[in-house]
């Protein structure tokens, strides 16, 4: 029973970190600011990682997508995937769903894989037309402008992230 507790314990921390590396590390520091207003409606939809912490979980990872969407029950349904090696390998999927954390502020959510472990999930960039934030997966198309980038990172370094561990994500041109 102890070994089956472990097994499941590994893969609750794999499934409830798949967040396009979003939820996966706080950085020292100060507090981690989100941004002040999220409208869920115009965040729903499918978002394309342009740059991600890597996390051993994603390892050889392109063309990586989380999809949100309402559900009846007022969550949101998270659908996550990625193709493996190249932008036609196999591709891996995963379920799970996402809720305001305090019932109030969209910028925070949780986020979960499998049964009940969570993690957090905070937009803590967001532009105003909704065409990127920063979470780990910035943009809703799959290439983003270089300049814009390299802001954002500067804007991520802000944020007390270490820069030099983000790596581009592989994405199909569209």
């Amino acid at each position: 029973m102890r070994r089956l507790h472990k097994c499941f314990g590994k893969l609750a921390a794999v499934l409830g970190m798949v967040l396009l590396g979003a939820c996966t590390h706080v950085p020292a520091g100060p507090p981690l600011k989100t941004v002040s207003n999220v409208d869920l409606q115009k965040y729903l939809g499918t978002w394309y990682e342009i740059a991600t912490i890597p996390a051993w979980f994603e390892k050889d990872c392109t063309a990586v997508t989380a999809t949100y969407s309402l559900r009846p029950d007022g969550k949101i349904k998270v659908v996550n995937q990625c193709r493996k090696k190249t932008l036609d390998g196999s591709l891996n999927k995963i379920e799970g769903r996402a809720w305001i954390a305090d019932g109030k502020d969209a910028s925070k959510l949780k986020v979960s894989f499998f049964l009940w472990f969570a993690g957090d999930y905070w937009i803590i960039e967001l532009d105003h037309d909704y065409r990127y934030a920063v979470v780990g997966s910035p943009n809703r198309a799959p290439s983003m402008d270089e300049s814009l980038y390299q802001t954002l990172l500067q804007r991520i370094a802000g944020h007390g992230y270490d820069i030099t561990k983000i790596h581009k994500t592989l994405q199909p041109s569209l």
